[in-house]
């Protein structure tokens, strides 16, 4: 008998300590789990190897209808996800006008470009230079010369070409794009600066965010004007107008169109030769759109040197005759002869006006303006988004300005500029409400901007980042220990092992009580028995 009851709580001991094995284990497990996920956090946030990526570059040849500006651009040189970040390190203006202007003299052209391209030079790795690829893209100035002058146009791109074959550069060649080219491409800059194409994730790396709408893009050159925007799978529009556009493993049904002769020079060309036809006098025309007491004098060839005035050339017309344009700062006026240059007629079969004969769909979500929009509201002190009436009544206080008060409002007066803000802005009105159809309520959705983070909004970056296959992608900026699948491996298990731990000590605790409880009711029970 006392053998039996000394040996029986030993017994119990064991079977206790037996029992509460898996509960040890279960903690232990936990503890080194917990102490897994934080040291891999820790070293995953707080031991990242900053890299240096090799840098490449790019440049563009913006070949305008009246300069030539030179960019150039950079990335790093490793490839991740076939993504490009590119970011604008160096931007130069060609002395003098647009290169279209060299066709009875294309010899000349390369000269124009040493100065800029000298200072390029100056901003390359040595090494670099020869793996440098260069464009030259050639826009609405060149389209017109083609068709004015086919020759001219051919021996100015090779002028150019075999100036830059000379060069340490890889040169890519020099064409003149059309006008949709130069549609989308700026649609392509305007997006992929603002990041609608790319964003950061968490762990540093280029992804296509979610749910974030494009924006349209509207640009006024000098020769010619584009509007791009996207636009639903099912629009009723001619089929050359949509375009399908892949970036970054999306695709875009985009419409754009080019509308020639309607850059702001052109249609100042145009505006003056309208002018000229309708005034009595063939020598002395008033201008309503330039400043009170400002004249000018032009010779006719600056006016009818183009195909977007070959219909209004008088008869009898000499390119030496000098016409003089006295301004007159009525913008009332202005606007009403401004609005001459837009010919607005019903589309065929529906209730619309069409812009130059040519239906496009109603205008709606956010567009960025640049080029010579941004340089024109610039001018009358605003910037951004506003209201139609904010920039109705800023042209109306410009335009009736004297010219001798003009210098205190511009921060930059240019006499060439200065005396046609007044027309562009009044150009721009009958652009953007009559032809594109934008109203009170969808003006403010246009934002005039120049540039986003010192990288300027131009057809330019679209179009290296089209040449190339979006550009080689940027890596990571810095290197983390573990690859970002890895890490959430690792976290995702030791997490679950982690939770199936604690599930199991709450289980064990809960099992033990309850079993500790029906034993101490048993005991109670045998005691009241005894």
């Amino acid at each position: 008998m006392f053998s039996v009851l000394t040996r029986q709580p030993c017994e119990q001991a064991g079977l206790r300590t037996f029992s509460r094995t898996p509960a040890v284990i279960a903690l232990v497990v936990l503890l080194l789990s917990f102490v897994v996920l934080v040291t891999i956090t820790l070293i995953q946030t707080h031991h990242k190897e900053v890299l240096l990526p090799g840098l490449k570059y790019g440049i563009v040849l913006d070949a305008g209808s009246s300069r030539t500006t030179v960019y150039l651009y950079q990335w790093p040189g490793e490839k991740e996800n076939n993504t490009g970040v590119v970011s604008q390190t160096y931007k130069c203006s060609v002395k003098g006008s647009g290169i279209s202007s060299y066709g009875n003299n294309p010899q000349d052209v390369p000269k124009a470009f040493e100065d800029c391209m000298q200072k390029v030079k100056e901003q390359i790795p040595a090494h670099l230079l020869e793996s440098t690829c260069v464009y030259l893209g050639a826009t609405a100035g060149m389209r017109l010369l083609r068709l004015q002058n086919d020759t001219a146009a051919k021996e100015i791109l090779v002028s150019i070409q075999n100036y830059f074959k000379s060069q340490p550069f890889d040169f890519r060649g020099a064409q003149i794009i059309s006008g949709q080219e130069e549609g989308i491409y700026g649609w392509i800059t305007a997006n992929y600066l603002m990041g609608n194409f790319l964003e950061k994730d968490l762990w540093h790396m280029w992804v296509h965010p979610n749910g974030v709408a494009t924006t349209g893009a509207l640009d006024l050159g000098g020769a010619s004007t584009q509007i791009s925007f996207a636009v639903g799978e099912k629009v009723e529009l001619n089929t050359s107008d949509i375009v399908r556009v892949s970036l970054y493993g999306y695709a875009y049904a985009l419409y754009t169109r080019s509308f020639q002769c309607y850059g702001r020079n052109e249609a100042e060309k145009r505006f003056l030769a309208m002018l000229l036809q309708n005034s009595a006098t063939k020598t002395n025309v008033i201008n309503p759109c330039y400043p009170r007491d400002y004249s000018t004098s032009l010779a006719g060839s600056r006016i009818f040197d183009s195909p977007c005035t070959e219909a209004l050339k008088p008869r009898s017309y000499d390119p030496d005759d000098t016409i003089t344009f006295e301004g007159t700062g009525d913008p009332l006026l202005c606007s009403m002869k401004v609005a001459s240059l837009f010919a607005f007629k019903a589309c065929r079969g529906r209730d619309i006006n069409c812009f130059d004969g040519i239906y496009q769909p109603g205008v709606k979500g956010p567009f960025v303006a640049f080029a010579g929009f941004f340089y024109t509201v610039s001018a009358l002190n605003l910037t951004g988004s506003f209201s139609l009436n904010t920039f109705n009544s800023s042209t109306w206080d410009f335009c009736s300005k004297s010219w001798g008060q003009l210098p205190q409002l511009l921060p930059r007066f240019d006499e060439v500029y200065a005396r046609s803000y007044c027309f562009s802005a009044h150009y721009i009105y009958h652009l953007l409400v009559s032809g594109y159809r934008f109203t009170e309520d969808t003006w403010p959705q246009i934002y005039f901007k120049k540039e986003v983070e010192n990288t300027s909004i131009a057809w330019s970056l679209g179009y290296m980042l089209s040449l190339t296959n979006q550009i080689p992608a940027e890596m990571p900026l810095v290197r983390l220990p573990l690859k970002p699948p890895t890490f959430m491996s690792t976290m995702a298990f030791f997490t679950g092992v982690a939770l199936l731990s604690l599930a199991f000590l709450v289980m064990y605790l809960y099992m033990s009580a309850r079993k500790q409880h029906h034993s101490q009711h048993v005991l109670d029970h045998t005691v009241d028995s005894e």
